[in-house]
């Protein structure tokens, strides 16, 4: 199927310049496991971006980056705090917990934004033998319904996390998003935030496979290179991930995409709001529309685009805009939307 739809981002191709820098690095032979000159220039140009006091880690999926993520902060006694939507709550088939022996500790939001106040009833238990020890809060920018936390929300949520004698976990597989959304840079919005830890993903912003585990603190590097062999997460041929993350920084590509997918969940939302019949549930702040339809419409609609119902009981979907959304894409997809709620 070859039609765009609204599923997800990870549903849209690569951006052309990656491949063409994908083919411009495979040629000859050069050593394995990151000992080669792209990889090595990859680490730097992160550096650049995140700050020369961080410590990049290529690894090929998101979750594998949440996972080495924890399990490089935490001990298996110890609890993790999420937003009830996180990603790691919810979409990873439980593999912070199996992989890393530590309790996930759901809190509910209303946005998908965790704050202070939420965390504090849960500072419990500290020394007692018989509970988890809180150890690590994880937030993801943007969060899996499409808000933002702001610079002064990520900086509140660090100190929190730093007064309670915790970390902060950022999941940021769309960081892309969050960071043209504020209009700020990646080092603004993690290391000067407090930020201890950061899963980064390209691939929902038009890379193909590539991710990376990110330390701000350098008393946790100890062993991570090992926990991430163990992890299977050492790719042998590290160039080519490495390649991509060269092509997404030059000529700010990553900017481009992003900025691209957010104008047209902006379009989106703009185009669907006023229909009889829809009610937008969250703010739209980077590249998600979250709405409610009738039921009937969902599968007439989705016939034609293929998307995700977020909550069968109240009939909210999730329509998410890609790097290579057009206005086509969107103008078509409101119209059919329109015509299904006229029939009622």
């Amino acid at each position: 199927m070859n039609t765009r739809g609204f599923a997800s981002d990870n549903n849209s191709g690569v951006s052309p310049e990656v491949i063409e820098k994908l083919k411009a690095v495979n040629q000859g032979h050069v050593v394995g496991y990151g000992d080669d000159p792209y990889t090595l220039e990859a680490l730097n140009v992160l550096k650049n971006q995140f700050g020369p006091d961080c410590h990049p880690y290529l690894v090929f999926t998101g979750t594998a980056a949440n996972v080495l993520s924890i399990a490089s902060m935490e001990k298996p006694y110890h609890s993790v705090f999420c937003a009830e939507t996180a990603h790691i709550q919810v979409d990873e088939c439980g593999a912070p917990e199996r992989f890393t022996g530590c309790k996930l500790i759901p809190v509910a939001t209303k946005n998908g934004k965790l704050d202070p106040g939420m965390l504090e009833p849960h500072m419990t238990g500290f020394g007692f033998e018989h509970h988890a020890q809180p150890g690590l809060i994880s937030i993801s920018q943007p969060t899996e319904l499409g808000t933002v936390y702001t610079l002064a929300e990520l900086k509140a949520l660090a100190d929190f996390a730093h007064s309670q004698g915790m970390l902060l976990h950022v999941d940021g597989a769309r960081l892309a998003n969050a960071a043209v959304s504020l209009g700020v840079s990646f080092r603004e919005m993690t290391s000067d935030t407090g930020v201890d830890l950061l899963s980064f993903g390209g691939t929902k912003n038009g890379l193909l496979a590539a991710e990376s585990v990110i330390i701000f603190r350098p008393e946790m590097l100890a062993g991570f290179k090992y926990i991430r062999k163990q992890a299977m997460q050492l790719s042998s041929k590290m160039r080519f991930i490495a390649a991509q993350f060269l092509a997404y920084f030059e000529n700010d590509l990553w900017k481009k995409n992003a900025l691209h997918s957010n104008r047209m969940a902006q379009k989106l939302f703009h185009a669907v709001k006023d229909i009889e019949g829809v009610t937008i549930t969250q703010e739209v702040q980077a590249n998600g529309v979250f709405a409610i339809i009738p039921g009937y419409a969902i599968p007439l609609l989705q016939d034609a685009y293929f998307f995700y119902v977020w909550n069968d009981k109240t009939g909210e979907v999730r329509w998410m805009t890609s790097f290579d959304s057009t206005e086509e894409d969107i103008d078509r997809f409101a119209g059919r939307l329109k015509e299904i709620l006229k029939r009622d």
